[in-house]
């Protein structure tokens, strides 16, 4: 028996995760959606999906599992929009970075029956550097040997949960068990902060005094450090997603400020030694991470995915929990 998972949002990530799960076509059903019909057409051609429909409620009626890999601005309205065509024992899973509001969103719009569980999966370090974005940037492996955070609710039946780790299992990852609070407090000290950041950076120096000269000189270190607002695709996602983790980002900002106000304190202070050992500490901090990244130990043995995952019987490992009756 064949099931249907419905992707919507064939950018990077929900392309991805369309093209790990194009070997279990057997098994598998592809359904993708996205609201640009040239990125639909070009998805289901390039076999991140078996088949696109323009129409969103079409989209997800049928489907046992939706994936919602979309620009945080857009996922409540999607939300409300497909409400009423989600069908009893669907599970709903989104890559957003914020996992709290978005099950607030459901438990509001969604009748009773349907499961969420909240993804957030991780990019394999080959790909950490690369400069395209959006469906030229969806690679097969895109998530081989890395984690992903699974935040369930309380109330996620053990069936939801263990679709949930087949899935992550199929596209190569392993899942990385979390709760919404530790998953947004991690989204927005890897994700959010960084973003807000360059914007903070862009904000100081674009049309300001000096801005005239300085545009025709930055270079490699401006262009990096500033990139990061680029990843949210668009001001009003990143807006959307800031205030949806308002708190943890509001404690991670105190930490930056403190930061930047120490460095400015040893300027002041002309103390260049401990300006040195603060900087020392922040490269060594780096370089740690880059290799802590790329070999990924903290990946158990035996856990990361090598190779095509077996799977006795499709429908029974990633869809069993349809038999239970789910009230989250």
């Amino acid at each position: 028996m064949t099931s249907q998972v419905t992707i919507i949002g064939l950018g990077q990530i929900g392309a991805s995760i369309g093209l790990a799960l194009e070997e279990y076509k057997k098994d598998i059903y592809r359904v993708g959606h996205d609201k640009n019909m040239t990125t639909a057409k070009e998805a289901q051609k390039l076999g991140v999906v078996d088949k696109i429909h323009r129409n969103l409620p079409n989209s997800v009626r049928d489907a046992d599992i939706i994936i919602l890999s979309l620009p945080f601005s857009e996922m409540r309205d999607t939300l409300k929009f497909i409400a009423q065509d989600v069908k009893e024992d669907a599970l709903i899973l989104d890559t957003g970075a914020g996992k709290a509001a978005v099950h607030a969103w459901i438990q509001e719009f969604l009748p009773a029956g349907r499961a969420y569980i909240g993804l957030a999966p991780v990019i394999n370090p080959l790909y950490l550097q690369e400069e395209e974005f959006g469906l030229s940037a969806a690679r097969k492996d895109l998530f081989e040997n890395t984690p992903t955070m699974l935040a369930a609710p309380v109330t996620a039946s053990a069936g939801a949960v263990d679709a949930a780790i087949t899935l992550i299992r199929l596209i190569g990852s392993q899942p990385l068990f979390t709760d919404a609070l530790e998953a947004d407090g991690i989204m927005a000290s890897a994700h959010l902060l960084p973003q807000l950041t360059a914007a903070a950076l862009l904000n100081t120096t674009v049309s300001r005094a000096g801005w005239g000269e300085t545009r025709k000189i930055a270079g490699r270190a401006f262009a990096e450090a500033t990139r990061a607002i680029l990843h949210q695709e668009g001001a009003a996602s990143l807006t959307e997603a800031a205030f949806a983790n308002r708190q943890n980002l509001s404690y991670k900002l105190d930490e930056m400020i403190a930061s930047i106000q120490h460095i400015k304190s040893l300027l002041d202070t002309e103390d260049k030694e401990a300006l040195q050992a603060y900087l020392d500490a922040a490269e060594d901090g780096r370089a740690t991470w880059d290799v802590e990244r790329a070999t990924a130990k903290w990946l158990l043995a035996g856990e990361g995915q090598t190779g095509r995952v077996e799977l006795s019987s499709m429908t029974a490992q990633l869809f069993g929990f349809k038999q239970r009756n789910l009230k989250d």
